[in-house]
């Protein structure tokens, strides 16, 4: 069965539970003498409070922020004992997340923020461009998959809400298409599988001949909570093909392996 290729397209992942740093708000203020790191100079001051790797402190009227490793270690051992950083709980992994901590519920809004937290990809443009060209394709996984990198790309409902996400890796020629994509498609089945278990569907890698140019092939199948399907499979575009993993909130019954 063969499916038109169609923009956007994107992915999902959900990460398991992240652990974040936060700055501490630092109630009370501390005057003490100040030493630089070689212990040469030296100031008064007032603290003020502390980030993961600076400290603010009042110096005669004025707020002035420090990093930790200019300062003496006695300073930053005082800065750590009196004033150490918080390290928040675990956040909760919401069960309706899709990619990341993406749901289907999301607007671009929601998700251009979530996006610009995640750990999993990075936006590759200034920001001030999204108004124009929007979501798709400024997105991108920080670390490759198997040889290839990969971006998001975004549909959305009349409603402005998410209704599909793909993850499309970059364009190869035909000539690379067992070597690059053989290990990246490899990775990809991994991971899916450690995520959603078991595909319900699953075949071979599509060979080139197979599939129509202008559409993407799936080869692996997962139902996903909430009724949601995620599809794996492979893209073609004239004499250039790409992976793709294609999550939709439909529901997706059954996939015909070539």
């Amino acid at each position: 069965m063969a499916y038109s290729v169609r923009r956007p397209f994107v992915m999902h992942f959900r990460l398991a539970s992240i652990l974040a740093l936060s700055a501490a708000l630092l109630t009370g203020v501390d005057a003490r003498t100040w030493k630089s790191a070689d212990g040469a100079k030296s100031f008064e001051g007032e603290f003020v409070k502390r980030e993961l790797n600076s400290i603010t402190i009042n110096k005669a009227g004025e707020e002035v922020t420090i990093d930790l490793g200019k300062l003496h270690e006695d300073d930053k051992k005082w800065v750590e004992l009196n004033h150490p950083i918080a390290i928040a709980a675990d956040p909760e992994v919401d069960p309706n997340a899709v990619f990341d901590t993406l749901t289907f519920a999301d607007n671009r809004e929601t998700a251009l923020k979530k996006l610009k937290e995640s750990k999993v990809v990075e936006m590759t443009m200034d920001e001030a461009f999204i108004g124009r060209s929007g979501l798709n394709g400024i997105f991108r996984t920080r670390k490759k998959i198997g040889k290839v990198t990969a971006s998001l790309y975004f549909d959305w409902t009349d409603a402005g809400k998410l209704k599909e996400l793909t993850l499309q890796t970059d364009k190869i020629p035909a000539d690379s298409y067992e070597s690059d994509f053989g290990p990246s498609w490899s990775a990809l089945i991994k991971l899916m599988s450690s995520i959603y278990g078991t595909a319900s569907t699953e075949g071979p890698m599509p060979s080139m001949q197979s599939i129509p140019d202008g559409s993407f092939l799936p080869s692996h199948f997962w139902k996903l909570e909430n009724g949601c399907s995620a599809l794996l499979g492979t893209a073609r575009e004239g004499k250039q093909y790409q992976l793709v993993v294609r999550f939709t909130e439909k529901k997706v019954e059954a996939v015909e392996i070539p």
